[in-house]
């Protein structure tokens, strides 16, 4: 009886010890799975930050409609007979004339081979705005496909400005956009605002097909003007198909239609031809509107939200000089990414209370214009990108691009950068040969041990005369990222 009582007792000792074992492994597991997640996570974001801050699709893409070429092209990897296919599927469900023609072949091909990069980028980029574009189209009646047009347009840069002034998303010249109501003046372009933006495009569009009948007689209307394509059908001798009066359009909307139907083919048939295509949105493209109370700029939304100022400046675009106006009649609001909305309405009253007295405590209560006085030469260092430059000086990514000549965002260390900061005291930057360090006199500071749950926003809070930027000067901080543990030095 004993013998039989250990020997429960030992399978049962032996059962719990396999059980504890299993819950462990199944933990590590989960923390694993865990950590890959913010792993993914933090790589998604990185490639965001870089998106953001990529400029250089546009131009390349406007100046290849522009000179596109028709002559044939090898590339293999896609049989005409295959394209043919595709594209008899492409016309049955949409309502755009799809059909084969050798131009059309020449710039699809001329895309996959010479454009592979590009084009993925493009698509990537869309699926931030695409849900926005589709949703406006549809409370429009309007084909759904015509969300491709805006990739042609601007390469779906919310700031694109052509040579010849037109702008934002869908490419408005100042009369047309003042037309379908769209608000320029030195605060606000609303021709770069996403939303606002597509609801002119959309009633534009629709006036276009409601006065040619054809949707791409409308897009080469679109691009130059319907008087361009009525003397363009004239010229022709009456034909009112776009192939036939493509050689009397103007060139650039001569290669307008063959570039949208290769982007709508391409964005169509992305993993047939292996372009690696973001399917879930980041967390960081999740976002919401506040409506704006009082006069607020993106750097005080930037430090009083933790956010960083080129995804502000991002999804706000249609504010020039990063301000956002509170005028009597007229609402204005802020994009702000998903998980900061909270953020900013939990603490609504103390945000717009700190905006007001920085706003007061200035000279003037509108953006000072930068004087020969404020001009920094900096010296780019490991680690620096436009992006951070720009934050830390608190001016923008185009900015910086504008004082230096800039074509692309790439940097190098030790290249010197010219910059008119709206705070150049603030920084010590290029200092003499004896530079300014840290007072070692422990009675010109503190410390702060950062504890499980803190963040640069609440430490801020909770010591007086502190703010979130000053945490970061002090401490050489950038990317608000924090351990518990970590020692934080206040100056007093």
């Amino acid at each position: 009886m004993k013998c039989r009582l250990f020997l429960l007792v030992l399978n049962f000792g032996l059962l719990q010890a396999q059980n504890a074992d299993s819950l462990a492994v199944e933990t590590l597991a989960v923390i694993d799975s865990v950590q890959q997640r913010i792993l993914k996570v933090e790589k998604q974001e990185e490639r965001w930050r870089k998106e953001v801050l990529n400029n250089g699709t546009y131009d390349s893409l406007t100046n290849a409609v522009s000179t596109q070429s028709y002559e044939a092209i090898y590339y293999p990897e896609l049989p005409t007979d295959t394209l043919k296919k595709r594209l008899a599927i492409l016309d049955a469900k949409t309502p755009f004339n799809i059909s084969y023609n050798p131009s059309l072949e020449s710039v699809i091909k001329g895309y996959l081979k010479n454009r592979q990069q590009s084009t993925e980028t493009l698509i990537n980029r869309s699926q931030y705005y695409f849900p926005m574009f589709e949703a406006v189209l549809d409370t429009h009646n309007l084909p759904l496909e015509l969300k491709y047009l805006a990739v042609v347009e601007s390469a779906l840069k919310p700031r694109a400005k052509s040579r010849v002034g037109a702008t934002g998303l869908w490419q408005f010249m100042f009369a047309t956009g003042k037309q379908y109501g769209l608000e320029v003046s030195s605060y606000v372009d609303e021709r770069c605002d996403p939303l606002r933006s597509t609801n002119a495009a959309a009633k534009y569009l629709a006036s276009l097909y409601k006065t040619f009948g054809d949707w791409d007689l409308a897009l080469a209307a679109y691009n130059s003007g319907p008087g361009n394509v009525t003397k363009a059908i004239r010229r022709s001798g009456g034909y009112q198909n776009y192939w036939n009066i493509r050689p009397f359009l103007p060139r650039e909307t001569a290669g307008y239609l063959p570039a949208f139907l290769a982007t709508l083919y391409l964005f169509e048939y992305a993993e047939a031809h292996g372009f690696q295509v973001e399917k879930n949105q980041l967390p960081i493209m999740a976002t919401d509107t506040i409506h704006v109370k009082q006069m607020i700029t993106l750097d005080q939304v930037a430090e009083l939200t933790d956010t960083k100022i080129e995804i502000l400046q991002y999804l706000n675009p249609s504010y020039k000089l990063d301000i956002i106006p509170v005028l009597k009649n007229k609402s204005y609001s802020l994009r702000l990414p998903l998980s900061k909305v909270a953020d900013f309405v939990q603490n609504e009253a103390q945000i717009y209370a700190t905006a007001k007295a920085e706003l007061e405590a200035r000279e003037k209560p509108l953006p000072q214009f930068f004087k020969i006085d404020s001009k920094i030469r900096y010296s780019v260092k490991s680690g620096d990108y436009l992006g951070k430059i720009a934050r830390r000086f608190r001016v923008r990514v185009s900015q910086i691009k504008q004082w230096n000549g800039l074509r692309t965002n790439d940097l190098k260390v030790g290249q010197r950068l010219i910059i008119y900061s709206r705070n150049p005291t603030a920084f010590t930057v290029d200092t003499p040969k004896t530079p300014a360090k840290r007072s070692q006199n422990s009675a010109d500071k503190t410390t702060y041990v950062v504890k499980p749950g803190d963040s640069l926003w609440s430490i801020s809070n909770k010591l007086s005369g502190v703010s979130l930027q000053n945490l970061k000067d002090w401490n050489d901080i950038w990317d608000n990222q924090l351990k518990p543990g970590m020692r934080l030095i206040i100056s007093n």
